[in-house]
């Protein structure tokens, strides 16, 4: 008896030291770790939710879904969606697949889908078509921004009027004051060659002004906008954020940051960790979709 005593309690006690694996860790912008609950609790609150991602990321869009179902249960369905991964001229496409009107094939046929669509955005998008939600592509159309990288900022001043009607209000205002940016010209190298510097920032400004036109022209009143973005495009408070607060600064709006970590228990990373409102942890092992 006393021998299976001493095993249990040796079971007992490697259980207790036994690694504990997590997928994902939300903390505040204070450091404290956040449960989802409390974390959909708050982001009801907010006008604008801007969900960023690793692209490659499994985990990060299982999450991106469970708080869209969770938030529209909380609003009682008060919400609007809306995807750096759709470009504005590719809205009819995208409202006829919502609608009913175009199926998958026909949606892959005649939009510009990601490659990942059907395993990262499809399950957000069909969401929004169960639940008769709307779906806004707010990225401006990629060709103008590469046209941009290339030819600078002022040659989209020589397009037609229905093009422009796809990119934000010109002129666009770039500034390296823009959170996010003077990292981006510090990726460029000091010898790159300032134009070609500015052209590539712009080309990026061209990408996060419309997104955030975009959010400003479909918000309403009592919903919440949910905004999937690449992590790039509202870390630090930059980038969309950053233009929609040029425009409106009382909106209330919240940023969920993503961060990958090594360690099993995903704690704060102590490198080039700059929180935002919410800051997602997750594993740098996490399964990637591509």
């Amino acid at each position: 008896m006393k021998n299976i005593f001493i095993a249990v309690l040796m079971i007992s006690l490697g259980l207790m030291n036994a690694q504990n694996f997590k997928a994902y860790q939300f903390y505040n912008q204070k450091g404290k770790a956040v449960k989802t609950d409390k974390l959909v609790k708050e982001l009801a609150d907010y006008d604008v939710v801007f969900i960023g991602e690793n692209h490659n990321s499994s985990i990060n869009h299982w999450l991106q879904l469970k708080i869209t179902e969770a938030l529209y249960e909380k609003k009682n369905g008060q919400l609007i969606l809306g995807a750096e991964m759709f470009e504005r001229d590719n809205q009819a496409q995208l409202n006829q697949y919502l609608s009913g009107e175009f199926d998958a094939k026909t949606l892959k046929d005649s939009a510009r889908l990601w490659n990942n669509f059907v395993t990262d955005c499809k399950p957000l998008v069909d969401f929004a078509k169960n639940k008769k939600l709307n779906f806004i592509a707010t990225n401006i159309p990629r060709k103008y921004a590469s046209q941009t990288a290339k030819e600078g900022l002022e040659s989209l001043n020589k397009l037609s009027e229905k093009e422009k009607s796809y990119i934000a209000q010109l002129p666009i205002k770039v500034t390296l004051d823009t959170p996010g940016y003077p990292e981006m010209k510090a990726m460029m190298g000091e010898h790159a060659e300032g134009t070609k510097v500015m052209n590539f920032i712009s080309a990026q400004a061209t990408k996060d002004a419309t997104m955030a036109e975009s959010i400003l022209k479909n918000i309403q009143t009592g919903k919440t906008f949910i905004h999937y973005n690449g992590n790039y495009h509202s870390k630090e408070f930059g980038g969309i954020y950053w233009y929609i607060k040029q425009k409106n600064p009382n909106l209330k709006m919240a940023v969920i940051s993503v961060f990958e970590s090594e360690d099993p228990e995903l704690k704060i990373p102590e490198k080039d960790y700059i929180p935002t409102d919410f800051n997602l942890i997750i594993p740098a092992d996490m399964t990637k979709t591509y």
